[in-house]
């Protein structure tokens, strides 16, 4: 306990206090995010259009624009009990490190096996998936931590796992892939020769490390072609930030137990599933006109959707065989660097976020990987937990506001999610430690490239 502030280092909630529902955002908002649609004809999704992809119930959540609050089953309450709820940490060693007057705390997600926020989705979409009855899912992982966390929801509930797990991590973070085969999950390497888009695309771009993009399709064309599948994602898509709000909620119960409202909050930004259920609940009272926030969105200068992208309607996976989202894309052929290791890969971002992000309700920045990695080991020195590559985009903005405060002698609040740890990502940290980590940046003709390829849409 810190006796100046009487505020301790960890906030714990009770078991009690979990959330037994999820917050939509959308139900707030003015600007509903646009329909997903169909590829062939251009019109939006209907529930039957949708159900040879997604689960029934699943469905229904991805369409609900205006139902506020969802109840969670309490099969799914049962499982959020052996890890939630997290707590919620005041950085006091960080901060005394900095020498900032701001106040900063984060959200730490990595306190279950799978390392990561993620399983907060997983254990839903198995969950649904053994109540409709079927033998399995098919899903992609770019670092590993959704394909991880599905192996091990579809392990409770005895369902089938099928990963792809883009091929660039494969190689690099073997041990992620091997708890997914102990928790009894197949993982394939993506683009493999194994699927009919993963052929095409290893044929048009020979060598190819890979993408999301890519490994979605592969998992789609194997849910759709195999009795008694469907397809999970564990990003980008309504339903994932829904189920992903049990972060905000949580964040924002445990800092008014101590009278406290952060005057920024900050989350990494790859698909959008750690931001979306960080902010959502602290979004709601900003579009209400309850509270005003500053949100900050982190994402890689390598793969920068917000920043440098389109918000256009495009394809969500590269062997464009997915519903079309509105979205800001950097396009569905968008591959990025191999050289690239802190995750956030997706070249799209949710729409709910793209929507707010539109309407200038939140903003973004882009950060260069070795900054990214000095601010997780400087992180890693001081707060005693090593951060995964993605958290460590969110924790350089954190640095980086409260040096603002420093030299302005602001007192503000900072609050960051910390979405996991980085025990599995030692490849990346190697490289950095060893000096030959370097940033790319993809330049404006290589994006331009990309953006031809966005489909023609006219609504």
């Amino acid at each position: 306990m810190n006796k100046e502030t009487n505020i301790p280092y960890k906030i714990y909630l009770s078991e009690d206090e979990i959330p037994r529902q999820w917050y939509n955002v959308r139900a707030d908002m003015k600007n509903k995010p646009a329909p997903l649609l169909n590829p062939a004809t251009l019109k939006p999704m209907t529930f039957d259009d949708l159900r040879p992809v997604f689960c029934d119930e699943l469905i229904k959540q991805e369409l609900d624009d205006t139902t506020p609050y969802i109840d969670i089953p309490d099969e799914v309450m049962d499982f959020y009990k052996m890890y939630r709820p997290s707590p919620l940490v005041r950085a006091y060693f960080l901060e005394k490190a900095l020498g900032t007057p701001a106040k900063i705390y984060y959200k730490f997600e990595g306190n279950n096996t799978s390392g990561s926020h993620k399983l907060n989705s997983a254990i839903v979409q198995a969950y649904y998936a053994k109540k409709q009855g079927l033998k399995g899912v098919t899903t992609e992982t770019g670092a590993g931590q959704w394909g991880t966390a599905l192996s091990m929801a579809s392990a409770y509930f005895g369902i089938d796992c099928k990963v792809y797990m883009v091929k660039v991590s494969y190689e690099q973070k073997p041990f992620r892939r091997e708890v997914m085969r102990t928790y009894g999950a197949s993982v394939t390497p993506s683009p493999s020769m194994e699927t009919e888009i993963g052929r095409k695309i290893n044929a048009e771009h020979p060598g190819t490390t890979g993408s999301l993009g890519c490994a979605i399709s592969e998992a789609v064309e194997v849910a759709t072609k195999t009795e008694g599948y469907r397809y999970v994602l564990g990003s980008v898509l309504n339903q994932v930030l829904l189920h992903q709000t049990v972060i905000g909620l949580e964040a924002k119960a445990a800092l008014e137990k101590y009278g406290v409202t952060p005057d920024i909050i900050i989350g990494c930004a790859g698909g959008g599933s750690n931001l979306g259920g960080l902010i959502s609940p602290f979004m709601g009272e900003k579009i209400r006109g309850e509270k005003d926030y500053r949100i900050i969105a982190v994402e890689p200068a390598s793969c920068p959707s917000f920043t440098r992208g389109k918000f256009a309607y495009d394809f969500c996976d590269t062997g464009m065989v997915c519903p079309l989202a509105k979205m800001y894309t950097l396009g569905s052929n968008f591959i990025p660097s191999a050289n690239h290791a802190g995750g956030l890969r997706y070249h799209g971002m949710s729409p709910i976020l793209s929507q707010l992000y539109d309407d200038g309700l939140m903003e973004a920045r882009s950060v260069e990987q070795t900054s990214v990695f000095e601010a997780a080991q400087q992180f890693a020195r001081v707060e005693g937990i090593l951060p995964a590559p993605e958290s460590s985009h969110a924790i350089r903005a954190a640095i980086d506001e409260a040096l603002k405060c420093k030299e302005t002698g602001e007192e503000k609040t900072i609050l960051f999610g910390l979405t996991g740890t980085g025990y599995f990502d030692m490849v990346a940290y190697q490289k950095f430690n060893d000096g030959v980590m370097m940033d790319y940046i993809p330049t404006d003709a290589e994006l331009e490239k990309s953006f031809e390829t966005l489909p023609k849409v006219n609504l």
